[in-house]
């Protein structure tokens, strides 16, 4: 699900417009495409300009998340060394599938998902794979792991995976009978609501914990 501005939440954010999310948008779809034709090759290059272009973004943008106080000696988001073995693929089964979910936003009002199903992921567990069933539709994978809330680890509320509504998507590869998932967890980032409470954001679900750690990806350091 896209995540939007709480009612009166532009007047938090200084000189922000509706052309300047509108470029924020394009640009976040420009990026994730650059990453997945990088990632075919190297993975880890693709994280690497990843980091650098959500840096400067977030360090630079009025449609930042970022607050301008937040901007103000910004270095870079806390995200950690890819690691290879959180890139997964995997296939989409049926388990859950059907399954109806609300959840209520202060702007969007009442916004319905369906599930589609479930990703198993070994030494992980698994997590629910939603469609958005309102205007933008897509894909969309939260999930909170072992390290969220905790000191060094990741933002208490928990993780976006994929969410296709913003272009956060991996691909998929074919095995000749199945279609998988492409799931790095290394690209795992955090909900606008986790810099400023003027966005509001869904976030992950009983369906959507995993009680294993997933140490890498955007970590979370609260603004002191």
């Amino acid at each position: 699900m896209d995540e939007e501005l709480r009612d009166g939440g532009a007047a938090d954010v200084a000189g922000m417009s509706a052309l300047d999310i509108v470029d924020w948008r394009l640009r976040t779809f420009a990026l994730y495409d650059e990453v997945r034709r990088l990632a075919r090759d190297d993975p880890f290059q693709a994280h690497v300009h990843w980091r650098r272009t959500r840096d400067h973004l977030f360090g630079t943008h009025p449609a930042s998340a970022l607050t301008p106080a937040a901007k103000q000696g910004f270095t870079g988001l806390d995200t950690a060394e890819y690691d290879p073995a959180f890139r997964f693929h995997a296939r989409l089964t049926p388990e859950g599938s059907g399954q109806e979910l609300t959840v209520r936003t202060g702007t969007d009002g009442d916004v319905p998902f369906r599930r589609l199903g479930t990703f198993e992921l070994p030494g992980l567990g698994s997590l629910a794979v939603w469609r958005l069933r309102s205007y933008g539709g897509g894909i969309f994978v939260p999930f909170r792991d072992a390290t969220a809330g905790k000191e060094g680890g990741s933002y208490g509320a928990g993780r976006y995976l994929l969410d296709t509504i913003k272009g956060a998507f991996h691909g998929t590869r074919s095995t000749g009978e199945d279609e998988e998932f492409v799931l790095d967890f290394n690209f795992a980032y955090n909900p606008s609501c986790a810099y400023n409470e003027a966005w509001a954001c869904p976030l992950a679900g009983p369906d959507n914990r995993l009680a294993a750690e997933v140490p890498v990806g955007e970590l979370y350091v609260p603004a002191p």
